[in-house]
């Protein structure tokens, strides 16, 4: 193998170990607002060995966890009080330089904030935004997108139903006498495409039943079609054949009408003199 071929091979090598074994992040709480103190997960989910968290900040950019933040377990990384320091992009890397998916967490030091996903949402699916604030339960809350009011929901909670791309933007909430949370990315993927064997309905199973029917009254039309194109060709020529030769027959041997007219009185006094005349010769 010369060395460029073998130079190609080790690259898609590489490229197939790197889509094989591409990490994913995931933080818990699943929400890209936290309050201050709120302890943070976060895990590099289908990861081999190798792989560590790390993020950008205002403080530091592409710090690995366990150096001057968090504590490292295994892939994953837990941090016991975050701050408003630690607001920036975090996301898992390997030891070869592969890259995961990055998320955005910003902390808050107010006293509202927007609970929304984390990571992309599916084309289709429903998406919950709930307006936090440090009280047990969820106060009245209004919500915007864009900069846009875009309604109010008493119990804090907002349901986007059957998402799309037009629900992409930014999102925040705010809480009468509370505040505001600062605003949040939405992000929508469109959904893959699926091969899925569809139960038939009445009317597909009508068809269906109707299908062997139809398909049988064809292949009769098809035999019949068949059989006049075999034969009409031969009916017309055992036709011309049988009419050319009575045509010939009848020149062959033409019928011939005589028509017999009875003998004049001259005519038949002559014949009975040659008849006396002959009698006579012979009585001699």
């Amino acid at each position: 193998m010369d060395p460029t071929s073998l130079q190609r091979l080790v690259f898609l090598t590489s490229l197939l170990s790197c889509s094989t074994n591409q990490a994913r992040l995931t933080v818990t709480p699943s929400s890209s607002q936290v309050f201050r103190d709120e302890p943070v997960s976060l895990r590099c989910e289908d990861a081999s060995d190798g792989w560590t968290v790390r993020r950008n900040t205002s403080i530091g950019n592409r710090a690995e966890c366990g150096v001057g933040w968090g504590r490292p377990a295994g892939s994953s990384c837990n941090v016991s009080h975050m701050d408003p320091l630690d607001s920036g992009g975090y996301w898992c890397e390997s030891t070869e330089g592969s890259t995961s998916n990055t998320i955005s967490i910003t902390v808050s030091g107010g006293s509202v904030i927007l609970q929304s996903p984390v990571l992309p949402v599916m084309e289709g699916d429903d998406v919950t935004l709930t307006c936090r604030t440090k009280m047990a339960a969820p106060p009245p809350a209004s919500f915007f997108k864009d900069g846009v009011f875009i309604g109010t929901e008493s119990d804090g909670h907002m349901t986007l139903l059957h998402v799309s791309r037009s629900n992409e933007g930014l999102y925040k909430c705010r809480v009468q006498n509370k505040g505001e949370s600062a605003e949040s990315r939405l992000s929508v993927s469109e959904k893959p495409p699926m091969t899925t064997t569809n139960t038939p309905t009445s009317s597909s199973s009508s068809s269906t039943m109707n299908a062997p029917t139809s398909l049988s009254s064809l292949h009769l039309v098809f035999r019949v079609l068949r059989h006049l194109v075999v034969f009409c060709p031969y009916c017309i020529c055992t036709y011309i054949v049988v009419s050319l030769y009575r045509q010939r027959a009848r020149g062959n041997d033409p019928s011939v009408s005589v028509a017999m007219t009875p003998p004049t009185h001259a005519e038949q006094g002559l014949d009975d003199d040659v008849m006396s005349a002959v009698t006579t010769e012979h009585q001699f």
